[in-house]
């Protein structure tokens, strides 16, 4: 299902970049409690937007024309987000999962829409908040995916993967001198991660770690600033760090 965009401002890319992008919206959000029961996570609004809107502004300031979204809880509020609400200038395409298929499940079920020709291309979890510069994306990778990752946050004290010195992620304890970090949720993909995958519910993680020890997946640290938008507490650190921001855009302006 693929939305135009609705901006008739008639403003021009800043770049226009030849990979596509996903943003992974299908989840249920179940940690963010009551807030989730009747709208899907990536339509809560920080400050004055839907936490998905700003994945949207930053692709679209990056150059990016068109994205693919995923999504399944509550799809149909979303479905009129897109239809009558946003005013961004990417075209959107919309992939409606009956049953939530995972994050693996839902790159692979897109695609043969994000890459054409076998070219990466940029996958971004809906309910992480960044202020990655996507332009800073690269349109080549060595291996088969490449993930941003970040210091560990309170919520994941122990990391999710070493990274090595040659920028290798590894998922194992044979790097004891490298210390864990955190996947942040943003990563550049091939179609060639998903070789013999079918439609059916898996995981992304599933697949790193498949090929981490060929020495497939690379990553690299990320400095900017990243929240998991995972709960109610940090959707809260969320919006505490948008209103900062807020505010000093204000004081500069005066």
């Amino acid at each position: 299902m693929a939305y135009p965009n609705n901006d008739a401002s008639g403003a021009q890319a800043v770049m226009v970049p030849a990979m596509k992008a996903m943003v992974l919206a299908a989840g249920r959000g179940s940690r963010m409690q009551a807030l989730t029961v009747a709208t899907p996570k990536p339509l809560i609004k920080v400050l004055d937007k839907p936490l998905i809107e700003y994945h949207l502004d930053n692709l679209e300031t990056a150059g990016f024309s068109s994205v693919v979204v995923n999504v399944s809880w509550l799809s149909a509020q979303l479905e009129e987000y897109f239809r009558d609400q946003y005013r961004g200038s990417l075209e959107v395409s919309l992939y409606c999962e009956r049953h939530a298929l995972e994050t693996g499940g839902g790159v692979y079920s897109a695609l043969e829409e994000l890459s054409e020709g076998g070219q990466p291309f940029l996958v971004i979890n809906a309910d992480i908040m960044c202020d990655f510069d996507f332009t800073k994306v690269s349109s080549s990778i060595s291996g088969l995916a490449h993930l941003y990752m970040v210091e560990n946050p309170v919520h994941n004290p122990t990391g999710d993967f070493y990274l090595d010195a040659s920028g290798l992620l590894i998922d194992s304890e044979q790097s004891k001198a490298e210390s864990k970090v955190t996947f942040s949720g943003i990563s550049i993909l091939t179609p060639q991660l998903f070789a013999g995958c079918e439609k059916t519910k898996f995981s992304l993680g599933s697949l790193f770690r498949k090929y981490m020890g060929q020495g497939l997946i690379s990553g690299e640290r990320l400095p900017d600033k990243w929240i998991d938008v995972g709960t109610i507490e940090r959707l809260a650190l969320a919006k505490q760090w948008r209103l900062a921001l807020q505010k000093q855009s204000n004081k500069i302006n005066d």
